[in-house]
This record gives structure tokens, C-alpha cells and sequence, in this order.
């Protein structure tokens, strides 16, 4: 036990976490010298890997002298800050990876103060400090006055600090330059951890004792809980007890005891307080669930998350052309799946909606949400998506109350006037503004719903310039209305292929959103329209031919590229009478009553 370190790395997204974790498994001996080892060699989902972020908390370990030093590298994304308040059950310190030049942002704050709250021990790592305009020292005191905002203890703020460059493999307690600190390597960062990080709070001597804090399964063994040992030492063959968060507790034998060695996992015959372990043996566990030897026992605190402040409807596909790419279409299909992920998502909620067919899912931000969407999506489902919504509150008084968010925005100063229309419409108030050497530096308060679509925004305004997070603040007095779409669409009037023909003629309407060749049906949005209002439109419509000769016979047609969408814009983009139609091979934006009759009778009705 006292040879053991478990530690979380955290950081705001993109300050190089997964990076230093390839380092540390490299620096240590984790990998053969010849062997072929993947950049971010952590993030391994495909999402993961095409987003180049960290979107699931991961388990590793390596060992230096005598220690085993168990790491658990977490998300970056405010989105998924419940998989980092889960993690942070697992371990007694965190390294805090802060960006040299850009300095704490939205997120370092949030994850910060998690890990505070949780008396863990904090190691500062000033990264990337070998780029030109690093400012390590400047920085360092920001990170200080962080602590002291959040109201960190005096042993915390006794944090000590590190000067690192995890792309290029080092990390020291001076910085000397480059050369000095490349001979190093990852060593001072080694023994840092086995001095400042205490050993596991455990009870060896105490019953068997394990928090679920994370959930895997395996064809081989089944489900495996993952979690960490608080007391005493559980073997292969011992019988164990699930108590549960309602219902009697189950009984169960552990069939196969993992341990963690680099990145793979190994058989265990036995394992200690204060390891992480995963255990097979019992089946419908949830994260949150204790392990222990006896039904009588007192559970550990369970896992607690910040609640959810977004919700998307989630639907059974019933568009004309459903059906034709995918392999799971019905409501049970989507529902065993929605289902299945709350198990290992404790960020998500997922309700039944008022609707046969439909599913009410609640997360922490859009993306969230648009991340399982995709992931279903590449597992074969059809599904259609509705527009994010906030979720409401009510105080004692009865008035209603939404979800308020800090937002950070550092951008090219030619660029701030335009940021600041966009704010203002977004129903968004300036609390600082900054002026950088030749960026600016933007906080304000924004209404969760006034953040929906704004990243996109924020790439076109700024040319891809400009950087944005932003953390949840309170909730707070509903404020006003909010127009996020000031154009209407172009929707469909009839159903079959587009031709080159129409598709000329309407876009000098607006932008398209298909191309010549591709099928579609009436309600369903080809494009944007360049008035307000929305606009029937006939995509399909073709040349009638006669025995006479046209003036534009011989003349070619140019159709300009359609803007292509992806399933975080297209769900950004919709408005709250339309669906994005998600199948395996295609995104479609639709209204949610196809007929144009029926739309018109339904307006009728609601304005009656």
C-alpha cells in the first residue's frame, strides 16, 4: 500500500494531457526501446482520435524504483466534467497541466476546484514552455491566485511547480532552457510524485471495501467494475456483495481480478487497499455501486455529479427514407442503447419521452450529447435528433430560473466589435475586457441557451482566430428572447432527386445543402434562405424539352459546393420545429411536420 501513487491529470482541453501521459509510459520503461508506440496513445476511440480530445477518463500504470504509480488520464471538456468527478474518487493527487501561454482558462478552474473540494494533493506543470512566447513565471503566479480564489488549503497552496514540455519529453524544477532540461527528461517529475503524493487513504487491515468508479465489459469474463480498494485485500474465488443504490444487495464469487501494467490489463491472484483493480463476477452494476464481503456492511459515499443543464430528444427514425442504411431502427433498439450508456455515463440522464418512440437525454452541454449521437450512429442506428434545450428551474417564489454560463473568449482585436453584436444578441453581459498585446481578452455572463451554435459562430467571425470555453456559473432569472437563426430554410415541396437545373436556379434563393443527384422528400431542408422566412422550394423540378431550340441550349450549368454540416452543426443549426436526421451514412435536416398542410394547420392552431 505504501508503494502505491494513484493519480488524476487534469487540465482545460488541449493543454496536452494525453501527451504527457505517452511520456511518462515511455520515460518509464512502460514500452519495449523497439516498440511502435501511437501519438496520444490514450485516446483510443475513433472520436477520440478525430477530435483530438479526451472524451472518456482512461486507467493506466507504470512503475518507477520500488512504486507502482496508477494514472488516470480525464476530459478536458467542460462538457464531460462528470467523467472527471468520477476519477478524482480514484486518487489522493492530480497533476494540474497548465498551458505556459495561454495560462488558466474556463475548465482549469472547474477541474481545480473539484480536486480542491476533494482534499487531494495538487503538482502544477507549467507545459510547453519551450514556445517562443511562453511566459512560465507570469503564469505561475495566475495559478496561484487560482488557488486562493478557489480557497485552497495552506498544504495546497504548498503546491509544488514544474516547468515542462510533454511533446518534447521533459520536466523540471528550474528552468535552465531547453538543452538543460532535454538531459532531465522526466525525472524530476518522478520523484515530485512519489515525495508530494501521499500513499492511498485506505485501511488495509479493515473488511474488503471497493468503489465503483467505472464500468468495461469483455466477451471473455462479462461485465468488469473498475474501481478503487478502500480497505482490506479481496482474491480470484472470494465471494463478494453489490450493495446498490435501491434494491437488496446481490451476491457474487469474483471470477477474474485485473490489475493495470502500462496500458494493458493483467491477471491478478490478488490485489490490496489502495489499488485499482477491475472486477468480474457480477453482472448490473452501476457506477457509484460498493463492493464489500458482507450484505450488512455501510456503503461507501457514492459518486455525486453536478446536474445536467441541457436536453435533447432523441427519436425513432420515421422519415421516407429510413430504413435503408441501418441496422437498428425500433424504439427498443434505441432504448436498450440509451439505456446502456447511462450505466457507464454518469453525466447522462435519459428519460422516456412523452411520445412512443421518443427519449428525453440530458447532459452537460451539447456536445455531449452529439458525441453518443455519433457513436450510435457508426454502431448502425437510425435516429432522429431534436434542437438542444435548456433545462428550467423554479425558485421558492415561482419564478423561473435557467442555466447561467462564464464565458471566455480570446480573440484578434479586429475582430471585437463583431464578437460583441453577437454577444449582445445572444442575450450575453461583458464583466471584463482586456486588452492583450494584439488579442483581446473578453468574460462575460451568457445564458446556457445563448452559447448554442456560438463556437461555430466564433470560427466564422474570427477565421478560425478565435478561442472560446466557458463553465457553468449558477442559475439565474430567465432573461429574454434570444434569435440564434436570423434566416429561413429552404424546404422541399416534393419528393425524388435533385437535378442541376433547379438546384441553379435556387441558389441564387440562399446556400444549398445537397447537391445535384441526391434524394429527397417533401419537409425535408435543402438549403438556407436568404430572407427571414422559410420558402417551399421545388429541388427536383427538370428542363422541359421541345422541338425548338433554346437561347441557353449548349450553356453549362455551375452549381456552387452545398455546405456540408456536421452532426454538432447541423444540431446547432435547427431550429425548434425541425429534426436532424441521423442514419450511417447520412445527415439530413427535415421539419418535424413534413406535410407543408399540416404546417400551416398546426401554426393555426397555436396562434388560435
Amino acid at each position: 500500500m505504501a508503494q502505491i501513487r494513484n493519480i488524476a491529470i487534469i487540465a482545460h482541453v488541449d493543454h496536452g494531457k494525453t501527451t504527457l501521459v505517452d511520456q511518462l509510459l515511455r520515460q518509464s520503461g512502460t514500452f519495449r526501446s523497439n516498440q511502435t508506440v501511437a501519438e496520444r496513445v490514450m485516446d483510443s476511440m475513433d472520436l477520440e482520435k478525430e477530435k483530438g480530445i479526451t472524451i472518456r477518463a482512461k486507467n493506466a500504470s507504470f512503475h518507477y524504483k520500488d512504486y507502482k504509480i496508477n494514472l488516470v488520464d480525464t476530459p478536458g471538456h467542460a462538457d464531460f466534467g462528470g467523467e472527471v468527478e468520477r476519477s478524482l474518487r480514484m486518487v489522493d493527487g492530480v497533476l494540474l497541466l497548465v498551458d505556459a501561454v495561454e495560462g488558466p482558462q474556463a475548465q482549469t478552474k472547474f477541474v481545480l476546484k473539484k480536486a480542491l473540494a476533494a482534499g487531494l494533493a495538487p503538482i502544477v506543470i507549467l507545459n510547453k514552455v519551450d514556445r517562443e512566447n511562453a511566459r512560465p513565471n507570469e503564469i505561475l503566479d495566475q495559478v496561484f491566485e487560482l488557488f486562493l480564489e478557489l480557497e485552497a488549503t495552506d498544504e495546497q497552496l504548498d503546491f509544488p511547480a514544474l516547468y515542462a514540455s510533454a511533446k518534447v519529453g521533459f520536466a523540471c524544477r528550474e528552468w535552465k532552457g531547453v538543452e538543460e532540461a532535454t538531459k532531465l527528461g522526466m525525472e524530476p517529475l518522478f520523484e515530485t510524485i512519489l515525495e508530494k503524493i501521499p500513499p492511498p487513504k485506505v485501511d488495509a487491515g479493515a473488511h474488503f471495501s471497493l468503489l465503483v468508479a467505472n464500468l468495461d465489459y469483455s466477451d471473455y469474463l462479462g461485465q468488469l467494475a473498475i474501481g478503487k480498494i478502500y480497505g482490506g485485500r479481496i482474491r480470484v474465488g472470494d465471494p463478494i456483495v453489490c450493495l446498490p443504490r435501491e434494491g437488496i444487495p446481490r451476491r457474487g464469487r469474483v471470477t477474474q481480478l485485473l490489475g493495470y501494467d502500462g496500458l494493458r490489463r493483467q491477471e491478478l491472484g490478488e490485489a490490496v487497499a489502495g489499488d485499482i483493480v477491475a472486477v468480474a463476477g457480477l453482472a448490473e452494476v452501476e457506477i457509484g455501486d460498493t463492493f464489500c464481503d458482507q450484505e450488512d456492511r455501510e456503503p461507501l459515499p457514492r459518486i455525486e455529479v453536478d446536474p445536467p443543464t441541457v436536453r435533447m430528444r432523441l427519436l425513432v427514425n420515421n422519415s421516407p427514407l429510413s430504413g435503408r442504411e441501418g441496422k437498428f431502427l425500433t424504439a427498443r433498439h434505441l432504448r436498450d442503447r440509451l439505456f446502456r450508456e447511462i450505466r457507464t455515463n454518469v453525466g447522462l440522464q435519459v428519460e422516456d419521452g412523452g411520445t412512443a418512440g421518443s427519449f428525453e437525454v440530458s447532459g452537460r452541454g451539447e456536445m455531449q450529447i452529439a458525441v453518443l449521437v455519433e457513436q450510435m450512429r457508426r454502431e448502425g442506428f437510425e435516429l432522429m435528433v431534436s434542437r438542444p434545450e435548456v433545462i428550467y428551474r423554479k425558485d421558492e417564489a415561482g419564478r423561473i430560473l435557467e442555466p447561467l454560463e462564464t464565458l471566455y473568449v480570446d480573440l484578434p482585436q479586429a475582430n471585437l466589435g463583431p464578437l460583441l453584436e453577437s454577444l449582445a444578441r445572444r442575450g450575453a453581459e461583458v464583466e471584463n475586457l482586456r486588452h492583450l498585446r494584439e488579442t483581446v481578452f473578453v468574460e462575460a455572463v451568457i445564458p446556457t441557451r445563448g452559447l448554442i451554435g456560438f463556437e461555430t459562430e466564433l470560427v466564422n467571425l474570427t477565421r478560425g482566430e478565435g478561442v472560446a470555453s466557458h463553465l457553468f456559473r449558477e442559475y439565474g432569472p430567465k432573461r429574454g428572447e434570444i434569435v440564434l437563426r436570423g434566416n429561413g430554410v429552404l424546404v422541399s415541396m416534393e419528393k425524388g432527386t435533385t437535378s442541376s437545373f433547379a438546384l441553379e436556379n435556387l441558389q441564387e434563393r440562399g446556400v444549398l445543402f445537397v447537391g445535384p443527384g441526391e434524394e429527397v422528400y417533401e419537409g425535408m431542408i435543402v438549403g438556407e434562405n436568404a430572407r427571414p422566412d422559410d420558402l417551399l422550394v421545388n429541388p427536383c423540378k427538370t428542363k422541359h424539352l421541345t422541338n425548338m431550340r433554346s437561347q441557353g441550349e449548349g450553356k453549362g450549368i455551375i452549381l456552387e459546393p452545398p455546405r456540408s454540416l456536421s452532426l454538432e452543426q447541423a444540431i446547432e443549426y435547427i431550429g425548434p420545429d425541425e429534426y436532424v436526421e441521423v442514419t450511417p451514412g447520412k445527415l439530413r435536416l427535415r421539419k418535424k411536420i413534413l406535410s407543408a398542410i399540416d404546417r400551416r394547420r398546426a401554426e393555426a392552431t397555436a396562434s388560435a
